[in-house]
């Protein structure tokens, strides 16, 4: 018995070694072994499969793929008051890699877990901002890390007033979250791309769609 394969992992998840097994859409790659090489939290596969190049040479290749399912995020604005209502808290995978204290600036944004993406959004929304989100608009989804990580990743926006932050936000303290709402000015936070105190992609790419869309105008 291996968990994650024929026993439950501590997810409660098997069959994980099967994911990819069944990819016929790209005549090109044939899949020929998946490996699980971690599932102590999300999971992470080694792949061997044969790759036909643009001149017709088969080779064998593996490569090792992270899956943390997909996610959602959402820029939340105020075109009235020109403010935009993101969150701070601290990522350990940026500090161990260069930023200074790992405390990162973002779009509120989680895992989509078993909800659709704009449930899932609306559900992040009021845990980390303590907003009760109205209409969305889908902007677009995209791959972040597509040379390791399989999530596809929502991306939303939609207005919010003072009525609609109904609750205090700062996520959930049993899984761990100590968030941070902060509001801020439009243009001083496009200002903070520029100078590097927003280093989030998911929140450059909502905070200059704004600003491309005129949203606040």
């Amino acid at each position: 018995m291996t968990l994650g394969i024929d026993e439950p992992d501590a997810r409660g998840r098997t069959g994980l070694d099967q994911i990819g097994r069944d990819l016929r859409g790209n005549p090109d790659v044939v899949v020929r072994e998946v490996e699980l090489v971690a599932t102590a939290w999300h999971v992470l596969r080694r792949t061997t499969f044969d790759y036909r190049h643009r001149d017709g040479r088969w080779t064998r290749e593996q490569r090792e793929t992270y899956d943390r399912g997909d996610g959602a995020t959402i820029l939340l604005y105020n075109a009235s008051q020109n403010t935009v209502l993101l969150s701070k808290q601290f990522r350990y995978p940026a500090y161990v890699n260069g930023h200074p204290d790992g405390l990162l600036i973002e779009t509120a944004a989680g895992l989509l877990d078993d909800d659709d993406p704009a449930s899932a959004i609306r559900r992040e929304a009021g845990e980390e901002l303590g907003v009760t989100v109205g209409e969305l608009e889908p902007v677009f989804a995209v791959w972040m890390s597509p040379g390791s990580v399989t999530e596809r990743l929502h991306f939303y926006a939609a207005p919010y007033t003072s009525a609609d932050r109904t609750g205090p936000g700062g996520g959930l303290a049993d899984e761990g979250e100590d968030i941070e709402v902060v509001e801020l000015d439009f243009d001083d936070a496009l200002k903070m791309i520029t100078d590097g105190r927003i280093a989030d992609a998911k929140t450059i790419m909502l905070l200059q769609w704004a600003a491309l869309n005129n949203v606040m105008n």
